[in-house]
């Protein structure tokens, strides 16, 4: 086999180990490391975020010894104020109907990156990072990301791979949070609102589309939460279209 060949077999045989892993995680815990393996890193992590709250609602990692400083609560602070300066995570943030497969050197050079707060605060000691990250509800973010403290970027070659792996990593997504998922008994009108939302329409948008008033909106959205057990919206659209932006 050509070293190509070979490459394209390791990647088969990650997706395919993932799709017979017998966890009940969402997404399967073998897909990081194997990963990892196809992308040599420091480390690397999937992570769902839902923005308004700050909750990571999904988060596995690889081991790594730093992890504990790297993630603390004092790290947390500096990525919530400096946010905005890391615009591989706004662009991330924004929604997307298909995987997105991006490293920071698209954004900005590594001597700006180091200059910022973000990087001083949050990022540091990882000058590269690599994202893959797959569509899910607006406020939220799905993603892969590998990182590196190695100041060289990620290769055409690893990018490539990323890219070629983007939609089976997807498809491996929904999959696995279909089979998870317990059954959702909303009413049609209740389903009906959670659709709207999940094609980013406001209340009063809502209201105009399904020709009731804003405070019936709310009044299914209150009793969407309860029977979800949820307390946000995009936490409400997450949970009942977990494998799909737009409905």
């Amino acid at each position: 086999m050509t070293t190509a060949q070979t490459h394209l077999r390791r990647m088969a045989d990650v997706l395919d180990e993932a799709r017979h892993d017998p966890s009940d995680e969402v997404p399967p815990v073998s897909l990081l490391l194997g990963l990892q393996r196809l992308i040599p890193c420091d480390c690397a992590c999937f992570s769902e975020l839902d923005v308004p709250t700050r909750i990571h609602v999904n988060e596995q990692e690889t081991p790594y010894d730093d992890w504990g400083d790297v993630g603390g609560d004092a790290t947390l602070e500096g990525y919530w104020r400096w946010r905005h300066q890391h615009l591989q995570c706004v662009e991330v943030a924004r929604v997307h109907v298909s995987p997105q497969v991006t490293q920071m050197t698209d954004f900005m050079s590594l001597r700006e990156l180091m200059h910022l707060p973000i990087y001083t605060e949050h990022l540091r000691p990882f000058k590269c990072i690599a994202a893959v990250a797959l569509p899910t509800a607006p406020a939220r973010t799905r993603v892969y990301q590998f990182f590196r403290q190695d100041p060289k970027p990620f290769t055409d070659h690893e990018m490539t791979t990323l890219r070629l792996m983007a939609p089976h990593l997807y498809a491996i997504y929904q999959e696995a949070a279909l089979r998870r998922r317990p059954p959702v008994r909303l009413t049609h009108r209740e389903l009906d609102v959670l659709r709207c939302l999940a094609r980013g329409m406001s209340t009063p948008q809502i209201a105009a589309q399904l020709a009731v008033t804003p405070g019936t909106v709310r009044k299914h959205l209150e009793n969407a939460f309860g029977r979800l057990g949820v307390s946000s919206r995009a936490a409400a659209v997450a949970r009942v279209f977990p494998e799909a932006v737009t409905v």
